[in-house]
């Protein structure tokens, strides 16, 4: 019997991404749970020390929905590890605020988060690991900064989109600066 699957020309890149993607943030949640974070918590805790940031700001930055970001900042609130306080720039708006404990944990688990990310490029040759993030900086600023604004419908008017990763695969350690 003839094989009528077609021809692959390219490689496939969304399996390679989402593969070592999904495999990295396991690794990085199993680390991060050492010390009793998440890979989310531990997002929250690093960018809101950076500087004043809301926590809608904090949401988009870690791409988190409003839902998750309250349960993992009730989560922080609970350990002593941030607090939710008004803005000084804007009454209106709640910031979220590391408190000293806080701060000590954030150093923690980024060096957990930075020793994950270096075994991980430790498998490269050196200079492979520098095209390999070269090219992924490029790919995120540029072609792949945005998804886009909606899916097309398919054929018979429904949405063509992938299902959402599953509930237990944990998020990235969003280290990242924006």
């Amino acid at each position: 019997m003839t094989s009528m699957a077609p021809t692959r020309t390219e490689p496939d890149l969304s399996f390679l991404l989402d593969r070592t993607s999904h495999v990295l943030r396991t690794q990085m949640a199993a680390a991060l749970s050492e010390i009793g974070l998440t890979a989310r918590m531990h997002c929250v805790l690093v960018h809101a020390l950076e500087e004043e940031r809301t926590q809608a700001q904090l949401a988009e930055i870690g791409d988190m929905d409003k839902t998750t970001m309250v349960v993992t900042v009730d989560a922080l609130e609970k350990a002593g590890l941030a607090e939710r306080r008004p803005s000084a720039r804007d009454r209106r708006a709640r910031i979220i605020a590391v408190t000293e404990k806080g701060a000590q944990v954030a150093v923690e688990s980024q060096a957990i988060a930075d020793r994950v990310h270096e075994e991980a490029l430790g498998s490269l040759p050196e200079t492979e690991r520098e095209v390999l993030l070269r090219a992924l900086n490029r790919l995120v600023d540029g072609h792949l900064a945005t998804p886009p604004e909606s899916p097309r419908p398919a054929p018979g008017g429904h949405a063509s989109t992938s299902p959402p990763p599953p509930a237990h695969w944990p998020t990235h350690a969003c280290t990242r600066k924006r």
